[in-house]
């Protein structure tokens, strides 16, 4: 049977299973958030703070930044780092649920570039020396661009790949790489899950993150190929993945057939909605075509735009407040003061409400990053007043 829901009923749903909707989904703390989201995406790029950390502070608040990275990176091991929907942070428990891409991996024998000669030799070192990084077997790059890997960061990345190998903690943003059979607990090891039950269990692990989805949605998330998108087909039309088929009127018709968590239905979502600036690798912004059809958001990473073409800025956050994305802040620090080089407002907000949300996420990030000011460089001319009396309040 197929619940019908509206547009605004779906959201409320996934806010709440992304833990921004309601005390009860931030119990726990980072640990438990890492679980309920099933994957918290990984980057380079560090404004504020890592991404990683930013998922977390945006549904805890002033969570301890150490108390974050011990939620991911801790002995013994609560979660390693693999391929979900880009590279991310997963529960240790779903180790085995991999199995399928890591086959798929070593069957394409390929990362990017040709295999070098030395993997078996790096192999052989993680064994004798590790846990180790790249700087113990010869460093990441030949010394040209970013992408112009050594020999032995190819070897090792593919022994990662393919499972021989893991990552469960970094040491100054380095992966630490150890063997998969020290670093992973047996009873995960000895799970042997075929290609089918794989998806079958990370199609539901996705739904119940994402509280409401669409096929494409959940392919997004998990990043499926082809062939394992088809084995998704399967277990959702099987109800294998243990997820209730929903229509979401207000949607549009390609969209509206989706698939919810059934316990997530079984509840009014209700509760206090976090104010909170948002990393645009946050699950619940993560796809944009999702982000648009559930928030009426375009929203787009402008870092790697150059500079003049950029229209909301470098690392541009959107701000949530009411359970609506409601503005964007391109944030920056500068000493002990948090700078929003350019904030604005969506059309149709109301420009003291909004200004009283974007002030009060610009002070709990500034409070959280240490910062004791605030300050404004660019702001639409009809919000400057509003924004600043705000800010002083």
């Amino acid at each position: 049977m197929t619940v019908a829901l509206s547009a605004d009923e779906a959201r409320r749903i996934i806010l709440r299973a992304q833990g921004l909707l309601g005390a009860g989904s931030r119990r726990g703390g980072a640990p438990a958030t890492l679980r309920r989201l099933g994957a918290v995406q990984l980057d380079t790029i560090s404004v504020l703070a890592r991404s990683h950390e930013l998922v977390a502070y945006a549904r805890l608040g002033a969570v301890g930044r150490q108390d974050v990275e011990r939620a991911y990176w801790d002995d013994p091991a609560q979660a390693f780092e693999y391929w979900c929907h880009a590279a991310c942070v997963l529960p240790i428990d779903h180790w085995p649920l991999y199995a399928f891409r890591r086959r798929y991996f070593h069957a394409r024998r390929y990362r990017w570039h040709e295999l070098p000669d030395s993997v078996d030799k790096i192999l052989e070192q993680v064994r004798e020396h590790g846990p180790i990084t790249t700087a113990d077997i010869g460093g990441a790059k030949k010394g040209g661009p970013w992408w112009d890997w050594s020999d032995s960061k190819i070897a090792i990345e593919w022994l990662l790949d393919t499972g021989a190998v893991v990552c469960t903690r970094r040491v100054g943003w380095r992966r630490v790489y150890d063997l998969a059979e020290r670093a992973i607990p047996a009873r995960l090891l000895a799970e042997d899950p075929s290609d089918a039950e794989c998806v079958t269990r990370l199609a539901g692990i996705a739904g119940r993150a994402l509280g409401v989805a669409t096929r494409a949605d959940l392919v997004d998330f998990l990043r499926l190929k082809p062939a394992a998108a088809a084995l998704l087909d399967g277990a959702l039309l099987g109800g294998d993945a243990g997820l209730t088929p929903v229509r979401v009127s207000g949607w549009p018709d390609r969209s509206a057939s989706a698939w919810a968590d059934p316990a997530a239905l079984e509840t009014e979502p209700r509760g206090r909605h976090r104010t909170t600036l948002l990393s645009p690798f946050d699950s619940l912004v993560w796809d944009r075509g999702r982000t648009a059809r559930v928030f009426g958001f375009n929203h787009r990473l402008e870092a790697y735009v150059p500079r003049e073409k950029r229209v909301h800025g470098y690392f541009t956050m959107p701000v949530l407040a009411g359970g609506r994305l409601i503005g964007r802040v391109d944030p920056a620090r500068e000493g002990s003061t948090l700078v929003g080089r350019q904030v604005s407002l969506e059309p149709g907000v109301n420009r003291h409400r909004g200004a009283g949300a974007l002030a009060d996420a610009l002070w709990e990030a500034a409070s959280w990053v240490g910062c004791d000011a605030v300050r404004v460089d660019r702001v639409d001319p009809d919000l400057s007043t509003p924004l600043q009396e705000a800010l002083a309040r």
